[in-house]
């Protein structure tokens, strides 16, 4: 079993990890004013993924920020200097205070909400040594399908991701000990997503934990 202390999903995409550091990750619908972040990563510009309102609600002065290109100046009008502020791209690797951060291609395959062209994100954190993949909004891609994780959060609720069925097609290929769902049962898919993803995988040897 691996140890989820400090984890939480808060709604939605918007992810809380509290391990070495307070990292989120596309934080959205924040209930409480926390300024407590040292790092937020955003996936894409989609107002879900990248809500100002919503950064400003967990971020401070010293809080270091990574976004993709197209979110580059609405990050610096939310008030971030430029010296926190980290664009970037897939492909690229970087080492915040002692966390590898990794980035993946996120993209639709055969839909136009997240085009390829884009270069918009998903993460691989290395934290304590446990890798944690945030996939983003993506289908079950061939990069995707390459991940190699320990905590995998995968987007559940289709039209503009994979749905569970896919999600739970993509464990089976990339085996991570642990897969949490996202992106289901606010704006987009059924509430009863997450409980239909974890049923696909319970002959699989994968701890699958719910958190809405």
């Amino acid at each position: 079993m691996i140890d989820l202390k400090g984890i939480n999903v808060l709604k939605h995409s918007s992810i809380r990890i509290a391990r070495e550091k307070i990292i989120y990750i596309d934080p959205f619908q924040i209930d409480i004013e926390s300024h407590d972040a040292d790092l937020i990563l955003c996936t894409h510009s989609h107002y879900d993924h990248f809500s100002p309102n919503d950064i400003k609600k967990v971020s401070n002065e010293k809080t270091v920020i990574f976004v993709t290109e197209d979110c580059l100046e609405k990050t610096k009008k939310i008030g971030f200097l430029e010296e926190n502020i980290i664009s970037v791209k897939p492909w690229e690797k970087f080492d915040f205070l002692g966390i590898l951060i990794e980035t993946i291609p996120a993209y639709n395959k055969f839909k136009e909400f997240h085009p390829k062209k884009n270069n918009w994100v998903g993460y691989i954190l290395t934290i304590e040594d446990i890798r944690y993949y945030i996939a983003g909004d993506t289908d079950k891609t061939k990069e995707a399908s390459q991940v190699e994780c320990d905590v995998a959060f995968l987007p559940v609720g289709g039209t503009y991701t994979m749905d569970y069925s896919q999600a739970a097609s993509l464990c089976y290929k990339i085996k991570p000990k642990c897969a949490i769902p996202t992106h289901y049962g606010l704006i987009v898919g059924e509430q009863t997503d997450g409980a239909s993803f974890k049923k696909l995988l319970e002959n699989e040897e994968i701890q699958v934990e719910l958190y809405f």
